[in-house]
């Protein structure tokens, strides 16, 4: 009987374990939306037209600080790059302090970012969607489109696999 539960918990744990992986289905486009006057779909191929930053390795830590993986051989555009063409809707520049920027992934994973961790500190001059790594361009990375902020302590909070959507928003 006891062999019986045991097998059982072994078997529970396994599947659970199985199931808690998460599949990130890689993207081809990257829309910016919500409080903008310009809505606009980035291609892989319009991605490919910006410049490219060198990118130094990464160590991507969880939220303990344990080491999850190691990014090697990469290039990005700096993500104020990407959003210059970006024309902001407000009536004063104050009320870009209400802005906020959702980043949203292909399996729904979100991460918040301000308008001024982005345009106001040297944070934001760590932002990166990453067009090469380790000898692969961003077409045939299977994790595309990705997101990564090199300047985190805890690296893997921020670092976005499969990243289809910059919705701006303002608070109310």
């Amino acid at each position: 009987m006891k062999i019986r539960i045991l097998i059982l918990i072994i078997a529970i744990l396994t599947n659970f374990s199985v199931s808690a992986q998460r599949t990130i289905p890689p993207t081809d486009s990257l829309q910016v939306t919500g409080k903008i006057k310009n809505p606009t779909v980035f291609k892989l191929a319009d991605l490919d037209t910006f410049p490219k930053t060198a990118i130094k390795d990464q160590i991507i830590y969880n939220h303990k600080g344990e080491v999850k993986d190691t990014l090697t051989g990469m290039s990005g555009i700096p993500l104020k790059t990407l959003l210059a063409s970006i024309i902001y809707v407000y009536d004063k520049p104050k009320f870009l302090n209400e802005f906020y920027f959702v980043f949203i992934a292909s399996d729904g994973y979100r991460v918040v970012f301000s308008w001024n961790e982005i345009y106001n500190t040297e944070i934001g001059n760590n932002f990166f969607i990453v067009s090469e790594m380790e000898g692969q361009k961003l077409k045939d990375l299977g994790q595309r489109i990705l997101f990564i902020s090199t300047a985190d302590l805890k690296t893997g909070r921020r670092y976005i696999k499969g990243l289809e959507k910059i919705d701006v928003r303002q608070l109310e």
